[in-house]
Formats: C-alpha cells, structure tokens, sequence
C-alpha cells in the first residue's frame, strides 16, 4: 500500500513538474476565470494557462473520476475541420489509420507519422456525416500540427486535388467516469445508448445547440468529449456542474488516470524518435494502408514490422519509491536497457506503475527486472496495460 511519504513526494513532484510562472502571456481557454473561481490551482502547460486540480487532492479527483465523473477542459486542443472531396485523401496522406473504412460519424485514433517513420503526434480523426473530417490533437503539438497540414496542403492543392483546412475556436470539455452517461443523458434528447466508443453527433447540450459530442476521452473510463461554442463554454459547465456526480478535475488527475489506462502522452512516451512499432501502436496502422504502403515513413515502419524492433513500449510495476520519467531501466546484471517515460503511484492499485521503453529482449510480461530510483536498485516486473480496466462503451 502507498504510504504518506510516497504520496506526498509524489504530490510535490506533480506540482513542480508544471511551471508556477506569471501567466500574463499564456493562451486561455474560455473557462479560465470560472476555474479561478472554482479554486483551480493554475500552472503553465503547452503554452497555456491550466487547473492542475481544484480543492480537492489530485488522488481524490483521480478516485471520483473512477466512481462516479469528473469535469475536465480540454479546450486547449486543436480542433480543425477538413472539407472537400478529397478531404480523405488529403488526411491520409499525413496520417496512418483508414479513414476511407470509416462510417459516417465514426472516428479512430491515428498518428501523424514523418519520413522516418516517427510520430509527430497523435490525433483523433472522425468522418462526419456532413462530408467534412473533424481533427482533435494536441495543445503542446498545435502550432507543429498547424504548421505541417498548412505546408502539405499547399502543395496538394498545387497537385489539382480539393480540400481546405479550418481551425475551429470552440471549446472543449470531458466528461468522464462510471455515471457520465446519466449526468450528460439528462441534457440532450439523443439516446446516448446508441452512440459507442468513438462515434459522434451533433446535439443540443443542455439547451446549446450545435455540440458535437463524441464518446471517446483519456482516462479508460467511459466518457464524452464534447465540442461546444465558445461562448457557451461556461454555461455548459455550469449545466454540467449542477449534478452533484459531477466534479471538476485539473491536469494532475488527468496524467495519472491515461497512466493507470495504458494512454500515453505525447512528449513523455512517444515522440519523432518513436515509431508506431516501438511504441506498440501497431494496431493505429490500417491493414489498407499496411498492404499500400502509402503512409509517411511507410518503408521504415513495414520493415520494422517485419524484422522487429531493437526496442518497446511496455507497462512496468515497481515496490519502493514511485518512479518517474527517465528513470534507468536494469536487468538482473545491472545493465542498463531502457528508460521510463511516464510513471506514478496508482490511486486505484495503490502500487507503483510506470511504462517505459526497454530492449525488446526484456518485453516479454513477467519479465523480472530493476529500476534506478535515487541511486537505489528496486525490484521491477514488465506489467500487461492498461493497469486498471477500461470500460469503454460498446453497443450490445
């Protein structure tokens, strides 16, 4: 079990790992001065001004997450819009999931991929019923994602083919946890049972119209993410709010529930020196795209999954003090083979986890190795992820 000791230093580090400087030129979302009110506790993350947690302790948001649903903004993620005809083709030639295969309303976690083969940021992508593709992917990758579709739309629109790219100023929030269903259910007249994991729909959100609302989110609980006019941010908030289940949550109970569903972040466990295969995404690669051998760094990724990788992402469980990013990975001689990327105490398991990259020798679950932690040689097994259940929704 976690002592008090394990928990504070854990707690201390979370909040030095953000940075407390003055916000006055950080980016803010719409809910900025209702966090404030709230009691957020706000830290500079990817450029913007954040609730890293509210009044209650990150362990205690974390476990209301997991037993009933929490508030989470999110509106610092870019959100864009891809029309068109060839807005499929123009995505997929950036990306390396099968949007083609995709239903109306349907979406599907992909990565943006460079020549080599290194992934440039994960994304989520839907194919929407009104012939338009609609794009969340990640605040601290924005002006890089920006940057890149502009350039490669320029040139396939050079090429003769039609599509136009827009950003979308709108905010963001996830709803998410055990009894999410119910609280979101009592605002819209859409039946939410229909809706499954990573489909999508335009609703009218407690009296709001045009939310796009999509059953997906970063915790390995069942949730919504819902896309709302930017001046309606707070008032769905509040709408949200007004059902005692539902609680605000900030960044810190954010990080360690994706850790405890396997989720990884970007920066931290994948990056463009990480491949779809060394990160174990292999499953993001559409088998289309595989046997067309048409996505950026194809060549490299294909031949790794034919000869292997030197190194993979794996789930690691620790005794002692919790880990933490770039702590040595051991074998039982002592040497070194790999690196954490992300790790923390579990609130749920009340044990240490972590995942990390290690030498693909040593990938095998169950495989007893070491972590360096402090200058002390702890006791480490690879560990199956997610480390808690997920509960996504599928319709029966």
């Amino acid at each position: 079990m976690l002592g008090f000791r394990a928990r504070l230093a854990y707690a201390v580090r979370l909040h030095r790992s953000y940075s407390h400087g003055g916000t006055e030129s950080l980016k803010k979302t719409a809910l900025y001065e209702f966090h404030r009110s709230e009691g957020g506790r706000m830290v500079e993350f990817a450029g913007w001004s954040m609730p890293v947690q509210y009044k209650d302790s990150h362990i205690s948001s974390h476990l209301h997450t997991r037993q009933h649903c929490s508030l989470f903004d999110v509106s610092h993620m870019l959100q864009s819009k891809v029309t068109g005809k060839d807005c499929v083709k123009f995505i997929e030639s950036l990306i390396v999931g099968d949007v083609a295969e995709l239903k109306d309303n349907q979406g599907t976690l992909s990565l943006f991929t460079n020549d080599k083969g290194g992934i440039m940021d994960d994304l989520i992508v839907t194919r929407t019923s009104a012939g338009y593709l609609y794009i969340v992917s990640n605040a601290g990758c924005a002006d890089k994602d920006s940057a890149h579709m502009k350039e490669q739309l320029a040139e396939f629109k050079a090429a003769g083919n039609d599509a136009n790219l827009e950003f979308l100023e709108a905010g963001l929030m996830a709803l998410q946890g055990t009894s999410a269903t119910r609280v979101l259910q009592e605002g819209v007249s859409d039946d939410l049972h229909k809706l499954p994991f990573m489909w999508s729909a335009v609703m009218t959100v407690f009296g709001i119209q045009g939310c796009r609302v999509t059953r997906c989110g970063y915790t390995g609980e069942d949730g919504f993410e819902i896309s709302v006019p930017i001046q309606h941010t707070v008032e769905l908030a509040e709408a949200l709010l007004k059902n005692s289940e539902v609680k605000l949550a900030g960044l810190g109970a954010r990080d360690s529930l994706r850790l405890e569903a396997g989720l990884c972040l970007y920066g931290n466990d994948i990056d463009e020196t990480t491949t779809p295969v060394e990160a174990s995404l292999l499953w993001t690669i559409g088998k289309r795209r595989r046997a067309a051998a048409d996505f950026p760094g194809a060549a490299i990724v294909l031949r790794q999954i034919k000869e292997k990788t030197k190194r993979k992402r794996v789930g690691l469980m620790s005794s002692g003090p919790p880990v933490r990013q770039h702590t040595p990975i051991l074998n039982l001689d002592g040497k070194v083979i790999g690196e954490v990327t992300s790790g923390c105490p579990s609130p749920c398991l009340k044990q240490n986890i972590a995942m990390g990259y290690v030498d693909t020798e040593y990938g095998k679950l169950g495989t007893p190795i070491k972590v360096e932690v402090r200058k002390k040689i702890v006791d480490a097994v690879v560990t199956k992820m997610p480390f808690v259940p997920t509960k996504y929704y599928t319709v029966k």
